[in-house]
């Protein structure tokens, strides 16, 4: 089949890359591949989280005249979750800077930690892309990765990755809540409840979520059920919902992984360390989209950070939410 060289200059850049970030010295102009070569970049940023995606591009070369490439394959030092993958399709970036896929071999295949694919075509140089869905089993530890290529001549080449610290949070995105009906939120469960729910695991309900139009200063708040009962006008609380909670109402802290991926700040492990509530009112009121609020549990179990996504004048909001356990 036709030769692809598709990849030998995403392979040398990212060789330069590495050399001008270690060493300040004249350009050079470097040896040319002469045997199976490979690189890897990390494209993935900011902490990592159970259930999101670590992301990778492994590149792979040889030259034409020592054969081609058999296979490639990712090994965890722990086996990742459900949706873990490794791209069967290798990518380059066309004129306009839009990355273009082309197959190369067949999907893969995940057996234990490691994650494979075996060409199907005649290539000598690829980068493929890995995703690695952080498992429950590495939340507070660390992971690497060994990325292995080996070619027609026998010869393999491997690049170790990492060690990654895996964070202790937990996310939870898109909550609705409404008004008078699903109002009230679980910061353990990460889960939003109605009334019935609430009356049937009340020691769970940490916060209540409400909207006043009037005064215009009140807007949409969420207050824990123990506030003071002008941050709850109207509000008849179901039978055992009544704790209180430390909370603190910040803006412009547009954490990434609760915004859809529209900013670049980010929310990390340290900033629950390091948080200190101690003199943080039990309400928040006149909260607008992309505000959000710090909030501790009255037993200290958790610490949480629930962004705004969205809101609505009728009454409703969407929310999200990192969870850290102390």
């Amino acid at each position: 089949m036709r030769n692809k060289n598709i990849q030998f200059s995403f392979l040398v850049i990212v060789m330069l890359a590495s050399l001008v970030a270690c060493k300040k010295e004249e350009y050079t102009i470097p040896d040319p591949v002469s045997q199976l070569t490979n690189d890897c970049i990390k494209r993935t940023i900011g902490p990592s989280i159970v259930s999101l995606p670590l992301e990778f591009a492994y590149a792979m070369a040889i030259p034409k005249s020592n054969g081609k490439l058999v296979s490639a394959q990712v090994e965890a030092s722990i086996a990742g979750a459900a949706g873990t993958y490794l791209e069967n399709r290798s990518f380059y970036t066309n004129s306009s800077g839009v990355d273009v896929p082309v197959l190369v071999g067949a999907p893969s295949l995940t057996v234990d930690k490691t994650t494979k694919v075996t060409y199907t075509i005649d290539t000598n140089a690829a980068t493929l892309r890995y995703y690695y869905v952080i498992p429950e089993a590495a939340r507070g530890q660390s992971v690497s990765f060994t990325f292995t290529a080996t070619s027609s001549d026998g010869k393999t080449a491997s690049y170790k990755m990492g060690p990654y610290a895996i964070s202790k949070m937990s996310i939870k995105k898109n909550l609705a809540v409404s008004n008078g009906v699903n109002a009230y939120i679980s910061i353990e469960d990460m889960a939003v409840y109605n009334a019935a729910a609430a009356a049937a695991s009340p020691n769970k309900i940490d916060l209540v979520y409400l909207y006043r139009a009037a005064p215009t200063t009140f807007t949409h708040a969420l207050v824990a059920p123990a506030a003071d009962a002008a941050y709850l006008p109207g509000v008849v609380l179901p039978t055992g919902v009544n704790r209180t909670a430390k909370i603190r109402k910040v803006f412009n802290l547009q954490d990434r992984n609760l915004a859809n991926l529209q900013f670049g700040i980010y929310v990390d492990d340290v900033d629950f360390r390091d948080l200190d509530l101690t003199d943080a009112p039990n309400f928040s009121i006149g909260l607008r989209a992309e505000a959000g609020i710090w909030v501790e549990t009255a037993d200290k179990k958790y610490r949480a950070y629930i962004f705004v996504n969205s809101i609505n004048a009728a009454g409703s909001a969407v929310i999200s939410m990192l969870r850290y356990a102390l």
